[in-house]
């Protein structure tokens, strides 16, 4: 019996061990996440990001393109535009504009209407805190659990699995050589479609301001599928907080 106990108790201590090791590991993962990216130093300097591209919305009929405006703010205000001509859909010109105060947000759409934000989109944008979530999640008190690794096209990634304290767990995919981040797997929400999975592919990391920064995003659903192109990227300009407002009307 006492060997049997012994046993369990050694048991225990492994279990425990274990956990503690992960919970570095996690740690370790995050820290070379940030210096991969350009170091907490340099990401605590860049206050501000507006990024302006292309992108390019595949559709039953062929691919519609236009251009894409994004601008986001310490600590999570965010103002997305984009522009696509549907004349070849039969449709003119829709436009789309997301707007988050960091609190709360409003969607304008010519195609499907105006409307609050609400539900994963607004849950989503409350913990996607800028420049990445990754570090301070701990001070928000999110969870951060290092699930293994998987395949992220040819190469192997750490799958970390970010857990807010309210709203939908975010999958974040970190290389497991460059420690790069290249995917995020998250919950959006549409109003035609209600909640669905969308996988966002981060390519072509470019170095601005001290700053690697993904100029190429694809993203994969079963509502669309979208690739987004930028062309300029900006740190650290004024922006007018009017943009993350809801419109006056």
């Amino acid at each position: 019996m006492k060997n049997v106990t012994r046993g369990l108790a050694v048991a225990g201590l492994i279990v425990c061990w274990a956990q503690a090791a992960a919970a570095q590991t996690v740690d370790e993962i995050v820290e070379k996440h940030l210096a991969a990216i350009g170091g907490r130093a340099v990401l605590a300097k860049v206050t501000s990001r507006s990024m302006t591209g292309t992108i390019t919305v595949a559709t039953p009929v062929g691919e519609v393109s236009g251009p894409i405006e994004i601008v986001n703010q310490s600590p999570n205000k965010t103002r997305m535009l984009v522009t696509l001509d549907l004349s070849s859909l039969g449709a003119g010109k829709m436009v789309l504009e997301e707007r988050f105060d960091g609190t709360s947000g409003y969607v304008m759409d010519t195609m499907q209407g105006n409307r609050e934000m609400a539900g994963a989109q607004l849950e989503n944008s409350r913990n996607e805190t800028f420049p990445t979530p990754l570090l301070d999640y701990k001070d928000r008190g999110h969870a951060l659990e290092l699930v293994g690794k998987e395949k992220v096209g040819d190469r192997e990634a750490y799958l970390l699995v970010l857990k807010p304290k309210s709203g939908p767990p975010i999958r974040r995919f970190i290389d497991a050589e460059s420690f790069l981040e290249t995917r995020l797997v998250s919950t959006a929400s549409a109003p035609e479609v209600g909640d669905f999975e969308q996988t966002l592919d981060l390519l072509d990391y470019r170095q601005v301001d001290g700053v690697r920064v993904p100029f190429m995003i694809k993203g994969t659903s079963t509502a669309q599928n979208f690739t987004v192109t930028f062309a300029t990227v900006v740190h650290n300009q004024t922006i007018e907080q009017a943009l993350f407002s809801r419109p006056a009307n």
